[in-house]
């Protein structure tokens, strides 16, 4: 345990030295520390404590328990810690959340093997004891361990006899990797309770400010009745100050309790109120919860999909067929588009030769038209002490209609009043409020609420089968906003999970000398990759942004326990015995200490699985990734990996050998100027020597 507030306060250091600061993910990295540092000092102090019941002295079981293990102890580190050199240097959203997470985790797991390779070996040189008589607890709990640590030797040895097994095993943990990944819904992060739902409003195009005024107070009071436990409601309309494409629209900002002072959450009320406000027509109405991972470029609905057609008339005729089609698929529950050809346009043109004629200027007419129509400021009056504006604009009653226009006189050149209608022709006409354009194209954005229930992932794949249906050829279609963010972090994440594996098999092909054992430790990860995916499938939760993450970690967790099997193994065979009895006697005594350490990572990581204090629902994911490719991949491991070790390193153990009895020969062959033994045996009449040093090696 001492292990622990070294290796978190030289994580502060590391994390004060980069210049972050305490954080959810600081925070978080930490939380899982505190599981995950004590892995190496565990696996070093029992090494000691076996030499210690063995007979040696503390001092020297110190030393050597220390000198058995630190290969295994390096290499477990290093791999850890390389699992979190992809994460430090992603690039986007998950560069940007998980480069203070991956440093900090890899500057504890760093100090802590450290910590395990000095620190651990003088306190247990000082504080253990060679014992005539155990304590009344180890004589109580140690017959359990031992009869625990029994039977997994016979049902290693049992399984060993049939090892060909390992490979179905293999097979059916790759087979339900493929189906639970085509099978989990995927989505940016899990929906987060933060107390707080918003409401938005659009009319349909040409309603003005006083329409939206009546239609956002009913709205408010459909709202207040639905949900008696907010704390506030705060309604807004026109929030574009009245600009052309806003003043048609509103929203409402819901305030709730903390969720302990509720007994629905978030979801159910966002859920219940898009039910309830269907009931109100007259406007087309959403409702939002704020997204969990919020980013400048998040904003907005959570799908966020851009048409980009060649030009605007190809536009004008794509979206009404495509957005039909969205409307009608389940997977969305609300669906607009931001270029809407429904702005009501009177389209006036003057008739110049006419008024040029009359000796009138058409800068005249177009005064005329604004001073009727557009509440011009003309100056202001002070009554009373207060002082007003004077607008001029024409009575509604007299500009509600087009036929409103001939009601207006210009002046001629002559100062008589001539009719507008005299000068001009009009034409009543629809045109969007305003154009977009995208990566320089014209672009249309599609925005849209997934249905209940539906996650992210599920809507792009609905929003991409509707496009290639829906849309002519020439279109392209582009993300933005959370959809873009979820599409580029899901790569991102695949990424990281493919250079930690190459990243681990090189460190680890650097530490061992060697090609086969690296592979052979890096078979856990398929074993707990499956457990994750399980877990996370029965559960029902979904791949995320932090489940992804979890995975990325399991590749740095699980090949901990292969590393200390086939280190140890290695040792073993070196002492002389063969491949089987090497890996079977290794995994026996590697039994307890991985059992430990897998303990101590997965109470570690319970708290997050468990979803304690606020916003932790996020995190989930990732504790039961952890979690769960943790408890199955370590089952899976204790027996796979020694029945494939017999397979593929025992060849590799012979050639090994065989080479190195070839070298010993030629040198036995340069010393004494003669022929010895070799291969199949020696040429006629030579004497049968064997090379000074040679011995006979078992094998298997």
């Amino acid at each position: 345990l001492a292990a622990i507030p070294v290796s978190l306060i030289g994580a502060f250091g590391i994390m004060a030295l980069a210049g972050f600061s305490i954080n959810v993910l600081t925070l978080l990295a930490l939380v899982l520390a505190i599981g995950l540092v004590v892995d190496d000092a565990i696996v070093v102090l029992e090494n000691i404590y076996t030499k210690v019941e063995g007979g040696l002295a503390p001092r020297p079981a110190a030393v050597v328990g220390t000198r058995e293990i630190y290969v295994a102890v390096l290499a477990t580190t290093i791999a850890l810690v390389a699992v979190f050199l992809p994460i430090i240097f992603q690039g986007g959203i998950i560069g940007a959340l998980f480069r203070e997470f991956g440093l900090t985790l890899a500057g504890a797991v760093a100090i802590s093997g450290f910590v395990a390779l000095t620190l651990t070996p003088m306190l247990a040189s000082k504080l253990l004891k060679r014992r005539d008589e155990h304590p009344w607890l180890y004589r109580k709990t140690e017959p359990f361990f031992e009869r625990l640590n029994a039977g997994y030797q016979g049902a290693l040895h049992g399984f060993l006899r049939w090892r060909w097994m390992a490979f179905g095993i293999m097979a059916g943990a790759a087979a339900l990797i493929y189906v639970l990944f085509n099978t989990l819904e995927s989505e940016l992060a899990p929906q987060e309770d933060r107390s707080q739902i918003r409401i938005s409003a659009n009319a349909p195009q040409g309603r003005g400010y006083g329409y939206m005024l009546d239609y956002m107070a009913r709205l408010e009071a459909l709202v207040r009745q639905e949900v008696p436990e907010a704390s506030a409601v705060i309604t807004n309309v026109a929030p574009g100050f009245g600009s052309a494409a806003s003043v048609n629209s509103g929203n409402i900002n819901l305030i709730l309790p903390p969720p302990e002072e509720r007994e629905r959450s978030q979801d159910d009320i966002a859920n219940a109120l898009q039910r309830a406000v269907r009931r109100l027509p007259g406007a087309r109405v959403n409702v939002s919860q704020p997204a969990t991972i919020a980013t400048s470029s998040g904003r907005g609905a959570p799908v966020q999909f851009i048409l980009q057609g060649p030009d605007l008339e190809a536009l004008r005729a794509a979206i009404p067929p495509f957005m039909e089609r969205a409307q009608q698929d389940p997977a969305f529950q609300f669906v607009r588009v931001d270029l809407e050809f429904t702005l009501p346009e009177l389209q006036v043109e003057v008739d110049r030769t006419r008024a040029q004629a009359l000796g009138i200027d058409p800068l005249d007419v177009a005064q005329t038209l604004q001073l009727a129509l557009s509440e011009q400021r003309l100056g202001y009056f002070v009554r009373a002490g207060e002082q007003y504006e004077v607008l001029a604009q024409v009575e509604r009653e007299a500009r509600n209609t087009p036929g409103g226009l001939r009601s207006l006189f210009v002046r001629s050149a002559s100062g008589t009043p001539i009719p507008l209608e005299n000068l001009i022709a009009t034409r009543e006409a629809a045109a969007p409020p305003q154009l977009f354009r995208y990566n320089r194209f014209t672009a249309a954005t599609v925005s849209a609420q997934p249905a209940e229930g539906v996650p992210l992932g599920a809507a792009l794949d609905a929003m991409d089968r509707i496009a290639e249906e829906a849309l002519p050829p020439g279109f392209t279609t582009a993300l933005a906003g959370q959809s873009r963010d979820f599409r580029e972090s899901s790569g991102q994440a695949y990424v990281a999970f493919l250079l930690a594996l190459v990243l681990i098999y090189l460190v680890l092909a650097a530490q061992f000398e060697s090609f086969r054992d690296p592979f052979i430790i890096l078979l856990t990860v398929p074993l707990a990759l499956a457990g994750a995916l399980l877990f996370l499938w029965y559960f029902d939760a979904t791949l995320n942004v932090f489940s992804q993450i979890g995975l990325v970690m399991l590749v740095g967790l699980v090949t901990k326990n292969g590393i200390l099997i086939v280190e140890f193994a290695r040792q073993r065979r070196e002492a002389g015995l063969g491949v089987r009895e090497a890996v079977e006697e290794a995994a026996a005594a590697r039994f307890r200490p991985i059992l430990m350490t897998t303990l101590a990572t997965i109470l570690g990581t319970l708290p997050i699985a468990l979803a304690l204090g606020a916003g932790a629902e996020s995190r989930i994911p990732m504790g039961l990734a952890v979690i769960g490719g943790l408890s199955v991949g370590t089952l899976l491991t204790l027996f796979v990996i020694p029945a494939l070790y017999t397979f593929l390193a025992g060849r590799h153990e012979a050639a090994a050998h065989d080479a190195e009895l070839d070298v010993a020969l030629a040198e036995a062959e340069r010393t004494n100027g003669r022929p010895v033994l070799s291969g199949d045996g020696a040429p006629d009449g030579a004497p049968q020597t064997a090379p000074a040093g040679a011995t006979e090696r078992r094998d298997g």
